[in-house]
Order: C-alpha cells, then sequence, then structure tokens
C-alpha cells in the first residue's frame, strides 16, 4: 500500500564543509499526484547525475524502515519525530522491501505502472538530514536504502493505493546490490 506520496523542492543543504542545492527534503502531498516520465509533478532534483532523470524519475523508501530510524536518532539524541518523505523518498510503500525486489519488477499502482531500476547509495545529504555523520553508511550497512523507480506508464498516484509487484526478469536482486554497493564502500 502506498502509505505516503512526497514531493520537494531543491534548496541548500549544509552540512559541515558541504554546499550543494538538494531536493532531499520532501512534504507530503494531500490527493492524487501527477506521474509522469521524470516524476512525480511538483518534485525537483538537483543534481541530475546522481538523482533524477528517466531511470531514477522516482525513489521509493519502505515504509517499515521508518522504526529503524527513529530508534537509530533517538540512540544519537535527535528528535525522533519522522514524517513520510524524511528519507528524501517521494512513496512511502507498506508490505515491500528491498530484499524481494529485482531490477526490472514492475509496481503497478491503480492508474501507474513503475519500473524498478536500482538501490539508492545515499551520500553525505542523507547524513545532513538524518542528523548524523554515519547516516547514509548505516543506511546501507542495513540494507534499508530503498530504490529507484522509472515510469513505464505515466499517471497518477495516491496515499491509500494498493500495488503489485509483477516479476521482471530476476536476474540482478536489490540484495546483491546492497552487497556490492557494501564492498565499494569499505
Amino acid at each position: 500500500m502506498v502509505v505516503g506520496v512526497q514531493v520537494g523542492a531543491a534548496a541548500l543543504l549544509r552540512a559541515g564543509d558541504h554546499e550543494a542545492l538538494s531536493g532531499i527534503r520532501k512534504r507530503a502531498v494531500a490527493g492524487a499526484v501527477a506521474v509522469g516520465p521524470l516524476g512525480l509533478a511538483g518534485d525537483e532534483q538537483a543534481d541530475l547525475s546522481v538523482h533524477g532523470g528517466l531511470s531514477k524519475a522516482v525513489y521509493a523508501c519502505p515504509s517499515e524502515h521508518y522504526g529503524f530510524w527513529c530508534a537509530q536518532r533517538q540512540s544519537w539524541g535527535l528528535p525522533t519525530e519522522l514524517p513520510y518523505g524524511s528519507l528524501g523518498e517521494n512513496l512511502a510503500l507498506a508490505g515491500v522491501e528491498e530484499r524481494a525486489l529485482f531490477v526490472g519488477d514492475i509496481l503497478s499502482f491503480p492508474a501507474c505502472r513503475l519500473r524498478v531500476t536500482q538501490l539508492r547509495t545515499p551520500c553525505w545529504k542523507f547524513n545532513a538530514v538524518m542528523g548524523h555523520p554515519s547516516a547514509a553508511r548505516l543506511m546501507l550497512e542495513s540494507g534499508r536504502s530503498g530504490f529507484y523507480l522509472s515510469v513505464v506508464e505515466p499517471g497518477r498516484i495516491a496515499a491509500g493505493q494498493e500495488f503489485q509487484v509483477l516479476a521482471g526478469p530476476r536476474e540482478v536482486s536489490l540484495e546483491s546490490m546492497t552487497v556490492a554497493a557494501r564492498g565499494r564502500r569499505r
């Protein structure tokens, strides 16, 4: 089920010596949102070399990960209130996690279809929004990165909608991508 739909405008983000425009801060949208080839209406990405475009038009994250992140923030002495969109995701989805998905799988919603394209590999911007310098590393190590989607059939999407996972070629799992990304970070 879609439990949250979020969009955000690109804005300046600072963390230590880093400063850049980013669209990582997302806010909930009420009602149905148009989904086009480049993503959700009203959503912006600042650095198109690593976010957005046809293959990374929509970023989805399992809503089940929020309990983990609230507990982490509590252990870091930070506020634990995290509304959907706090992880930078356009879609908070219940009932599907990275370990069950493969590149090419289709998420079929009532009025649009999205294809799984790749795992998210977080950068310093995630550290900035989570308020801790190890958040990006922990996201990857925990296997709670979320995933990018391309738009197969444009349409509209809204919180409360159900969806089905339609199996793609089942050749490259997101779990194998997580293992490979962990190896590159070491």
